[in-house]
């Protein structure tokens, strides 16, 4: 009976690492990269219109969200989901699960960011920023990101600058062009 006992035990076990490698696998396989169409997207967005320029940034938004991973995937989709729901602790857990599994994934940093920003950890949120500019250099989502921080953080000079890297890379959007208007008119208010 006992040697019975044993076995099953054995079995479980092996079955626990067998699952655990299967999901440790799943993690690390490589993200497909989306480079030539969001190159592309990018071309376009340069030349585009006020009109077309929201549609392409969404394109790109939609690039960048591709994983490769089915597990990466069901994180991010867990994590956006208690977002949605109000809950960015829970958030902060998943993402952070993600960035654990996938750290040259962009997007967990991006939406773990979000969730430390929520819960009012801004330090974390601002290196979280920074681990996604650096991994992708035209993440003008982030630079939106870390340039309403820079405000709250009264550093006008700061944020106006993101925005116009922002505008370098997105040159009709009219919120990064309203940004850089204002931030310019309060930063030569300041000076007089």
């Amino acid at each position: 009976m006992r040697y019975i006992t044993d076995m099953m035990s054995e079995q479980f076990r092996f079955k626990c690492i067998v699952t655990a490698l299967v999901l440790a696998l799943g993690f690390s396989q490589p993200l497909v990269a989306q480079t030539d169409r969001l190159d592309q997207l990018f071309e376009e967005l340069l030349q585009a219109d006020e009109q077309t320029t929201t549609a392409i940034e969404r394109q790109i938004i939609a690039e960048w969200g591709k994983s490769g991973s089915p597990s990466i995937d069901l994180l991010m989709r867990r994590g956006k989901d208690a977002l949605d729901d109000g809950a960015p602790d829970a958030a902060l857990d998943h993402f952070s699960a993600l960035v654990d599994h996938a750290p040259e994934y962009a997007e967990g940093y991006y939406h773990r960011a979000t969730s430390f920003y929520l819960l009012d950890e801004i330090g974390p949120a601002i290196a979280d920023l920074g681990e996604v500019l650096s991994r992708n250099p035209r993440h003008f989502e982030a630079m939106r990101g870390l340039a309403v921080i820079m405000e709250e953080l009264d550093r006008p000079a700061e944020a106006l600058d993101l925005y116009r890297m922002i505008l370098d890379i997105v040159p009709q959007s009219p919120q990064a062009r309203a940004e850089v208007a204002r931030l310019h008119q309060q930063l030569e208010g300041l000076a007089i």
